[in-house]
């Protein structure tokens, strides 16, 4: 059957439209019953399609949600894992051997002390880490941090948790030099 515009109903799209014009009399008037369309998926096979399509886009929505709010706290925490780090270098490398700076003048890091200055960093900070002096250098300290954080929506699936490493290396500098110096 032709269709104004030269649509067939074989072209349409849809049980909505296929059972519109069946429900059609020859000359425009509308018929008391409407027809089914004659397809598998028209009338009551369709039911229940849209709960199973909502239930699908939940189920991502959720996924795209943890992504946002877990994925930033992520980035968050490597964050806060190399700031953290390099704050602790930054203690221990500040603390000087006196004995060598009185009698020579050099000014090398005091190493056991600035172990343990570093690492009382991250204790009295709340993190995991460690701080050692870089093998073959007498200034430089290096410290490792830990970050664990928990998942907030990820947790849904299985993901409970995820780790972040910082690390950071800071050296004593000493003496003040000014232009031409």
């Amino acid at each position: 059957m032709r269709l104004p515009g030269g649509a067939t109903e074989a072209g349409l799209a849809g049980c909505a439209q296929a059972s519109w014009l069946a429900g059609r009399r020859p000359g425009g008037r509308r018929a008391g019953v409407r027809a089914d369309c004659g397809r598998a998926d028209c009338g009551p096979a369709d039911r229940g399609s849209l709960t199973l399509m909502l239930a699908v886009l939940f189920v991502a929505l959720i996924a795209l949600a943890g992504i946002v709010i877990d994925g930033g706290a992520k980035l968050t925490a490597a964050e806060n894992a190399s700031a953290v780090a390099q704050e602790a270098a930054r203690a221990g490398a500040g603390i000087v051997n006196r004995a060598s700076a009185y009698q020579s003048g050099n000014f090398i890091v005091a190493r056991d002390q600035a172990i343990a200055a570093a690492n009382e960093y991250l204790a009295s900070a709340g993190y995991r880490g460690s701080a050692r002096q870089v093998p073959g250098t007498a200034n430089e300290i290096e410290v490792t941090v830990t970050v664990t954080e928990q998942t907030k929506v990820l947790s849904i699936i299985g993901i409970t948790s995820f780790t972040e490493n910082g690390r950071a290396v800071a050296t004593l500098e000493s003496g003040v030099t000014g232009p031409g110096q």
